[in-house]
């Protein structure tokens, strides 16, 4: 899955090549990008370093740094070489809902997993973006409660009459004061 810890998200939906180089990262395209797992090791080097010493220091609890000299290029960890890191934590990548103009993991680095609060009460909208028009729309999620027992529940007929009484209430009500 593209959305666990330890998964990838954003992988090459074209397959083949995925070089920096040849397709550059931006705010809007980048990836593929490893979400560490708790208990996965990463080898240190420049671009694992980029990706990564954020959430290292922040979250870890250790600090990863990296010198160069005349002998090229290393890393510590609390002060001691090392060549590789191993996470304490799962981590997730957080994804706003306004795309172009979320402050999400994009700007903030990985969430860890003791970050995340809260849990999903209620489904408002839901879209099928491997589909097209109107069968985008996934209507069997709209409105949906989220609850433990896998069983979806939806409250879109109940809303749907709700909406309709509040207009017809006041179309009445505008019709008798008139």
């Amino acid at each position: 899955s593209n959305f666990v810890a330890g998964g990838m998200i954003f992988p090459n939906p074209m397959g083949g090549h995925s070089d920096s180089l040849v397709y550059p990262w931006t705010r809007d395209n980048f990836g593929p990008l490893w979400i560490p797992a708790k208990g996965s090791t990463i080898a240190l080097n420049y671009h694992t370093y980029l990706k990564y010493e954020h959430a290292v220091n922040a979250y870890e609890g250790h600090e990863l740094t990296r010198e160069l000299g005349p002998e090229g290029e290393r890393f510590y960890v609390d002060g001691q070489p090392a060549t590789s890191y191993t996470f304490a934590l799962d981590y997730y990548w957080m994804m706003g809902d306004n795309r172009h103009n979320s402050w999400d993991s994009r700007y903030w680095g990985f969430v860890p997993e003791t970050h995340v609060v809260g849990k999903p009460v209620f489904i408002f909208w839901s879209m099928d973006s491997f589909k097209s028009g109107i069968d985008k729309i996934r209507s069997e999620r709209l409105f949906t409660v989220v609850h433990g027992d896998g069983k979806p529940r939806s409250y879109l007929i109940p809303f749907l009459a709700f909406v309709a009484a509040y207009y017809a209430w006041e179309w009445f009500r505008k019709r008798k004061k008139s």
